[in-house]
C-alpha cells in the first residue's frame, strides 16, 4: 500500500463502506482494456461487540482468510489491521486510490468527489444529516490521510443519483426557513440505482431509457422511479427510515406517531432512534426476525403478517412512483430480497397485473434475468446489484484526473 516504488502500471483500487457495526472491503485491479476484476474482498464484523472477526474471499468468494479478536477492539486497531492485511496481499504492489461510500452528500455534493481538507470541513457539517453513518466513515478517512498522506481517497455519495429529481418533488410542506436548511427529500441507494441502470443499458436500452422503477429490497429498502435513465422520485426522503417497511427500519410514519411517542410515552431522542431504526420493520412487526427467510420458514400469524406489510408498501409505492413516471414500461428487482426471494416477486407482481404486469412463473422460481410473460406489458427484470463496483470505477476515473493534476503540478 506504500505510494512509492511502484513495480508496475497496473492500478489497484480498494472500496471501504464503513458502517455502524461493520468495516467491509473490497479491491479491485484495473485490466489492460480498463475493466476493473475484484481480487478479494471480505470484513470486519461485530464492531463494539466483545469478538470482532475479520475475513477475506478470493475473486470466487471463497474464504482464504480469518482473524478473530478475543475483546472488543476499537475502530482505529480494526482499520490498523485491515490495512496491514491489504498491504501484505498487494505487495509489490500499491493502491492508486480508496473509494468510499458516504451516506449523505447534503445540498453539498451530487457528485463523487476526491478528499482534500476542504472537502473534509465541509463533509463534517453534514453529520446531522446521518449521525449514525458520516461520523464512522469520516473516522475511515482520517486514518488513511493520517498514515498515507499522498493516497487519493475518493468519496461517493449515497444521494448523488437522486440530483435529478424534480425540484417540487423535494419539497416537504415545512417553512422555507426550515426547507433552506435542507430539510428536503434526498434519497439513496444512489449507487445501486445507479450501477443497476447502467447495466439496463446493456440488456434493454428501451426498458433502461423508458419509464423504469428499481426496487431495492434489502435490509434496507427502497425504490426510484426513472424516466431516461434519471431518477425522479424515489421512496426515501431526508433520511433513509422513509418509505418502504424494511428489516428494523418503520419506513413512512405518521409525524404524529412522533409526537405522541415524545408527549405520552416520554420517549428521548435516543429511545425514538433505537425504535425506529433497530427495533422496527420486520422485526418489529413480526417479534421474530428481520429476516424474510426466518419469517417465511415461520407459521407464526405475526410472520405472515409482517411479510403482508411489506408487500404491501411495495405495491403502494409502484402506483406512487409509476404516477411520477407517467407509467411502467419496466420493473427490475435487486438487492437481498430482490435478487433471492421468488415468493416476495411473485407476491408483489400478482397485486400489480393492473399495471399490465404478467409473472413468467418458471422464470421466476429459477431466478432468470427475465422474468415476465412474452405478452406482459411491462417488462421485468432481476438485476444483482454491484455497488463496491460502482464506487471502483468512480475511484478509477477520479484517480486518473488526480494523476494528470499531480503531473501538471510537479512540472
Amino acid at each position: 500500500m506504500t505510494t512509492t516504488d511502484k513495480p508496475s502500471d497496473q492500478r489497484f483500487f480498494a472500496v471501504l463502506n464503513a458502517g455502524s457495526s461493520s468495516l467491509k472491503f473490497s479491491l479491485f485491479a484495473e485490466t489492460s482494456d480498463g475493466r476493473l476484476e475484484r481480487q478479494t474482498s471480505g470484513g470486519i464484523e461485530g464492531i463494539g461487540s466483545p469478538a470482532p472477526m475479520f475475513t477475506a474471499f478470493d475473486s470466487d468468494q471463497y474464504c482464504m482468510d480469518e482473524y478473530r479478536w478475543d475483546f472488543p477492539a476499537q475502530l482505529d486497531i480494526l482499520l490498523s489491521f485491515l490495512i496491514e492485511w491489504i498491504e501484505r496481499f498487494l505487495s509489490p504492489h500499491h493502491l492508486s486510490a480508496v473509494g468510499h461510500r458516504m451516506l449523505h452528500g447534503g445540498m453539498l455534493y451530487d457528485e463523487p468527489v476526491t478528499v482534500t481538507p476542504e472537502v473534509l470541513a465541509k463533509m463534517r457539517t453534514l453529520i446531522p444529516l446521518a449521525p449514525l453513518h458520516q461520523p464512522r466513515i469520516l473516522q475511515v478517512i482520517d486514518t488513511i490521510i493520517g498514515r498515507y498522506p499522498g493516497l487519493c481517497q475518493i468519496v461517493c455519495f449515497d444521494t448523488s443519483f437522486h440530483k435529478t429529481i424534480p425540484h417540487i418533488a423535494r419539497l416537504y410542506g415545512l417553512p422555507k426557513s426550515l426547507t433552506g436548511k435542507g430539510l428536503i427529500r434526498y434519497g439513496f441507494h444512489g449507487l445501486s440505482f445507479e450501477y443497476v441502470s447502467e447495466e439496463l443499458k446493456h440488456i434493454d436500452r428501451h426498458a433502461a431509457m423508458g419509464k423504469t422503477i428499481i426496487a431495492h429490497l434489502g435490509s434496507g429498502a427502497s425504490m426510484c422511479g426513472m424516466v431516461n435513465g434519471k431518477s425522479i422520485a424515489t421512496t426515501m426522503g431526508f433520511s433513509a427510515l422513509d418509505g418502504l417497511v424494511m428489516g428494523t427500519r418503520c419506513g413512512q410514519l405518521d409525524p404524529g406517531v412522533i409526537l405522541y411517542l415524545i408527549q405520552h410515552e416520554r420517549m428521548g431522542a435516543k429511545e425514538l432512534e433505537t425504535l425506529l431504526y433497530q427495533d422496527s420493520g420486520l422485526l418489529g412487526v413480526s417479534g421474530i426476525s428481520n429476516d424474510v427467510r426466518d419469517l417465511m420458514a415461520s407459521s407464526e400469524p405475526a410472520a405472515k403478517e409482517a411479510l403482508d406489510l411489506f408487500v404491501y408498501r411495495v405495491v403502494r409505492e409502484v402506483g406512487s412512483l409509476a404516477a411520477a413516471c407517467g407509467g411502467l414500461d419496466a420493473f427490475v428487482f435487486t438487492a437481498g430480497i430482490g435478487e433471492r426471494s421468488p415468493e416476495i416477486r411473485k407476491a408483489i407482481c400478482k397485486q400489480l397485473d393492473w399495471l399490465g404486469i404478467e409473472l413468467d412463473e418458471r422464470a421466476n422460481r429459477l431466478g432468470e434475468l427475465k422474468i415476465s410473460a412474452d405478452n406482459s406489458r411491462v417488462s421485468v427484470w432481476i438485476l444483482p446489484t454491484y455497488e463496491e463496483l460502482m464506487i471502483a470505477r468512480h475511484a478509477a476515473r477520479l484517480a486518473t484526473t488526480h494523476e494528470r493534476q499531480q503531473k501538471t503540478s510537479e512540472t
